[in-house]
C-alpha cells in the first residue's frame, strides 16, 4: 500500500502563509467530500483522516510563521536602533570635523571625497562649489591648478603644478606650503589613513613665513652692514660678481680708483657692459690681457688670474680675478703706481749715473716698504674688526642662551635655534679671518715645547665623534703613545680644520686619523673615503674662499680651513702632503718632529667635558666686572637664570666699592680683560684677591694671543674667550664650587 503524503500538495519553495492558504483549502474541499460520502467501504473515513492530518500541518506551520514574524520584527528593531546609532555616531564626526580650525577633507581608497568643513579649501572662495562627496581627487587637483587664488612659482604652469601635485599624493605623508594671491601661504598636509584613503589638513601659515621672512631680511641687512664696514676700509677696489656675471656690489676705493660716469656702477649691471665702459680707458701689458680675461670670466674653470692695466695713461694698477664658492667671482684693483714708477726710475737710473741709482733705489725701497705696510695694515684691520665684532657677539651669545632657557612655544624655539646657528657660523668664519690675519702679518706666537700626541688626538676624537655620527659617518681616531715638538695650540687647530674638512666632503663611509713613524718624525695622517681631489684643483684648495663643492652635497663653510692648516704648516715648519686620487678619497699628511718619550700620560676622567647641571650652581656668588653695559646685563641675565646670585659692575673701583658696602666677598670672579681707563682685568683680580682672599677667577677676553693666555696662568686665573660659550662657563663655575677648600689663586684652570 502505497503511503500518501499531504505536504506533496504544495510547493515546498512557496512561503509559508500560501502554503497554509493552499492545506486549508484542500482540508476544507475534503471535510464537504467526507459528509457528503455514501460508500459503505470506509471511504469517507479516510478522507476525515486526511483531512486531520492537513489540519495538523496547518497549526505547526502558522506556528513556525508566527515565531518568524516575531524574530523578524526583533531584528528590525535592533537594526533601527543600530541605524539611529550609525546616524548620531557620523553627525558628531561631522561635528568634530567642523570644530578643526584647519580645513579638513578625507578620500577614500579610490581618491573620492568622503567628506570635509567648512574651512577646507581656505583661501579659494571659488573651490566652494565644486567640493561635493564622490568628487575624485584628481579632479580637485585640476579645479585648485585653474583656481584665479592661486599663485604658482615664476615660469611653472597649471599643468606642471597638477604634476607636482598628484606626485606628492602618491607619497605616504607630504607635508608642503601653497603660495595663494596676496602673498598668503597654506601648508598642506597629507597623511594616508590604514584603509588606504587620505586625510588632508590645511593650516594657514602666513604670519609664521612673514616673520620668518622678516628676520632673514633683518639678519642679511646686519651682514650686509658688517660686510660693507669691512670692503670700504679696504686699500683695494673690490666688484662683485654673481654667477650670472652681473654687478652685485663694490667698494667706496673703486669709484675713487676708476672714477666712472655717473651711474654706470650699477646693481645688476653685466661684466660684458661694464668691461665694454671701461676698456678704453685701460691698456693691458699683457697684449692678450683682455681676451684672458674674457675668457676666464666665461670659462667653467677659473683658477685665479693676476694681470697689469695701465689706466687713462696715468695710474697702474695689478688686477686680480678670483673666483668664489657660488660660482660668482670678485675682480679687485690694487693701485701699485708707485712701484712701478719706481722700478722704472731705477732702470733709468741705472743707465746714468750711480748716484742716481741709489736714489731710485731708496725710492723703490720706500715704496715696496709703502706697499708692506699697506698689506700689513689690511691684515691688521681685518684682526680689529674680527676682534670687535666678537665683542657684540658674545652678548649675543649669552642672551640666546637665556632665551633658550625660558619655556618658549616651539616656533619661537626655532627662531632661537636659527638665530644661535647664525651666530656660530658668524663666530667660526670670524676666527678663520682673525687666524689669516695673524698668519698673514707675522703677529701669530709659536711656543714650541715637547708633548706626547695623545693629548691632542684624544680630545679632537670626543669632539668629532658627534658631528661624524650625524652624518652617518665612521671617525677613527688611532692613539699615539709618542712625544712630538711642536706648538700644541697650532698643531690642534691643524688637525681640526684637516678633520672637518674630512668629515664635510666624505657623503659615506669613514675618516681615519692616526701616526706613523716616518724616520726623526711623525707623519700625522687624516685620511678620508671621499670623492677626492682633481689633479687641476689641488693646488687651488689651499686659497682663500675656494672650495671644491660636488654634485648632492650641501655648501658648508667659506673656504679658508686648509689656507689656515696651509699658513700654519709653514710657520712651523711641518711639511704638508697631499694623497689623493678621483673617487677614491684623500689623505692629507703632516709631519712632525719626534721626541723623547718621558712621563706616562694620564687619560682623562670619565665625563669629563659634560656639562653640569644649573642646579649645581644655586646660592653661588658671583662678581662680573665689564665695562661694556650691553654684555654685562647679558652676563648677568645668564646667570640669573642659572640660580646664581650677581654682583656686576663696570670696573675695579666700584667692585672694591660694592664689597666694602655690602660686606659680602664673592665665590667666584668673572672679569673683562680691557677695562676703562686703559686698566687691564689682571690687575683688577689681584686688588680683589688682596681685599678678599685668594679668590677663583676668570679673564673674559676676545683677545687670544699666547701672551695673555701666559699672563692668566701666571695669575692663577682662567681665561675664558669670547664670544664666550654658556657650557663651558657652566662648567667653570661648577669646577670651582667643587674645588676643594684651600684653592688658590694659583691653582686655577685655564679654559
Amino acid at each position: 500500500m502505497t503511503t500518501f503524503d499531504p505536504r506533496s500538495l504544495v510547493d515546498a519553495n512557496e512561503s509559508l502563509e500560501r502554503q497554509n492558504a493552499k492545506l486549508a483549502k484542500i482540508a476544507g474541499v475534503l471535510m464537504r467530500r467526507v459528509e457528503q460520502a455514501t460508500d459503505a467501504d470506509g471511504a469517507a473515513y479516510a478522507h476525515f483522516q486526511r483531512a486531520l492530518t492537513l489540519e495538523g500541518e496547518v497549526r505547526a506551520r502558522t506556528s513556525e510563521l508566527e515565531r518568524a514574524l516575531s524574530l523578524l520584527n526583533d531584528t528590525n528593531l535592533r537594526l533601527t536602533r543600530a541605524n539611529r546609532a550609525a546616524d548620531q555616531a557620523r553627525a558628531d564626526l561631522a561635528n568634530a570635523i567642523e570644530a578643526v580650525q584647519e580645513g579638513f577633507a578625507l578620500f577614500d581608497a579610490d581618491d573620492r571625497l568622503v567628506m570635509f568643513n567648512s574651512r577646507f579649501g581656505m583661501g579659494m572662495p571659488d573651490m566652494r562649489r565644486f567640493l561635493r562627496p564622490g568628487l575624485p581627487f584628481a579632479d580637485y587637483v585640476a579645479r585648485v591648478a585653474g583656481s584665479p587664488s592661486l599663485s604658482l612659482p615664476r615660469g611653472q604652469t597649471p599643468k606642471d603644478w597638477v604634476e607636482s601635485r598628484l606626485q606628492r599624493h602618491r607619497e605616504t605623508k607630504a607635508i608642503f606650503n601653497v603660495r595663494l594671491v596676496g602673498d598668503r601661504w597654506i601648508q598642506v598636509s597629507e597623511y594616508r589613513t590604514p584603509e588606504g584613503g587620505t586625510a588632508i589638513l590645511q593650516t594657514d601659515v602666513t604670519d609664521w613665513i612673514r616673520l620668518e621672512r622678516q628676520e632673514r631680511e633683518r639678519m642679511l641687512d646686519d651682514q650686509a652692514r658688517f660686510i660693507r664696514a669691512t670692503l670700504d676700509h679696504i686699500n683695494q677696489g673690490i666688484s662683485i660678481f654673481d654667477g650670472h656675471e652681473r654687478l652685485v656690489g663694490w667698494n667706496i676705493r673703486l669709484d675713487e680708483l676708476l672714477s666712472p660716469p655717473a651711474g654706470l656702477l650699477r646693481v645688476g649691471r653685466s661684466f660684458d657692459t661694464l668691461f665694454d665702459r671701461f676698456s678704453p680707458d685701460m691698456a693691458f701689458r699683457d697684449p692678450d690681457g683682455a681676451d684672458r680675461l674674457m675668457a676666464w670670466v666665461k670659462g667653467r674653470v677659473r683658477p685665479p688670474l693676476k694681470l697689469e692695466v695701465s689706466h687713462r695713461g696715468a695710474r697702474i694698477f695689478d688686477v686680480f680675478a678670483q673666483e668664489m664658492p657660488d660660482q660668482g667671482f670678485v675682480v679687485s684693483f690694487t693701485d701699485v703706481t708707485a712701484e712701478r714708477r719706481a722700478i722704472d726710475a731705477m732702470a733709468e737710473a741705472n743707465e746714468t749715473l750711480e748716484q742716481r741709482v741709489r736714489e731710485r733705489t731708496l725710492a723703490l725701497a720706500d715704496a715696496a716698504a709703502e706697499a708692506e705696510r699697506a698689506n700689513a695694515s689690511k691684515s691688521r684691520f681685518v684682526a680689529a674688526a674680527s676682534h670687535d665684532l666678537l665683542q657684540p657677539l658674545s652678548a649675543a651669545k649669552l642672551f640666546l642662551s637665556t632665551l633658550n632657557s625660558l619655556d618658549l612655544d616651539d616656533e619661537p624655539r626655532r627662531m632661537a635655534g636659527r638665530a644661535q646657528n647664525a651666530l656660530k657660523s658668524v663666530e667660526a668664519i670670524l676666527g678663520s679671518l682673525l687666524d689669516i690675519s695673524r698668519l698673514d702679518s707675522g703677529l701669530a706666537a709659536v711656543e714650541i715645547s715637547t708633548f706626547p700626541l695623545s693629548r691632542i688626538l684624544r680630545p679632537l676624537r670626543e669632539e668629532f665623534e658627534p658631528l661624524a655620527r650625524a652624518r652617518g659617518l665612521r671617525l677613527d681616531v688611532i692613539d699615539s703613545s709618542a712625544w712630538v715638538r711642536s706648538d700644541p695650540s697650532h698643531l690642534r687647530r691643524i688637525l681640526q680644520n684637516l678633520i672637518a674638512n674630512a668629515i664635510r666632503y666624505t657623503p659615506e663611509g669613514r675618516v681615519l686619523v692616526g701616526a706613523r713613524r716616518r724616520g726623526g718624525a711623525m707623519r700625522i695622517e687624516v685620511r678620508d673615503t671621499g670623492p677626492g681631489i682633481e689633479e687641476d684643483k689641488r693646488e687651488l684648495i689651499f686659497k682663500e674662499f675656494h672650495r671644491i663643492d660636488k654634485p648632492g652635497m650641501s655648501p658648508e663653510g667659506v673656504g679658508l680651513g686648509l689656507a689656515i692648516v696651509e699658513r700654519a704648516c709653514q710657520l712651523l715648519g711641518h711639511p704638508l702632503q697631499l694623497e689623493t686620487e678621483p673617487g677614491r678619497g684623500a689623505g692629507f699628511l703632516v709631519g712632525v718632529p719626534v721626541a723623547p718619550a718621558r712621563v706616562p700620560v694620564r687619560a682623562p676622567e670619565p665625563g669629563a667635558g659634560e656639562a653640569p647641571s644649573s642646579r649645581a650652581l644655586e646660592d653661588i656668588i658671583v662678581l662680573v666686572i665689564e665695562n661694556d653695559a650691553e654684555v654685562r646685563h647679558a652676563m648677568t641675565t645668564l646667570l640669573e637664570r642659572w640660580g646664581v646670585s650677581c654682583f656686576d659692575v663696570p670696573g675695579e673701583d666700584e667692585a672694591l666699592a660694592l664689597i666694602d658696602e655690602v660686606g659680602v666677598a664673592p665665590d667666584v670672579m668673572l672679569v673683562d680683560y680691557h677695562l676703562d681707563d686703559g686698566r687691564h682685568g689682571i690687575d683688577a683680580i689681584a686688588a680683589l684677591r688682596r681685599r678678599c682672599g685668594p679668590t677663583p677667577a676668570a679673564i673674559l677676553s676676545a683677545d687670544r694671543t699666547p701672551e695673555l693666555r701666559a699672563a692668566c696662568h701666571a695669575t692663577g686665573a682662567a681665561y675664558l674667550e669670547k664670544p664666550v660659550d654658556p657650557d663651558r662657563l657652566m662648567r667653570f663655575l661648577a669646577e670651582t664650587r667643587a674645588a676643594p677648600p684651600g684653592w688658590g689663586p694659583l691653582s686655577g684652570p685655564v679654559v
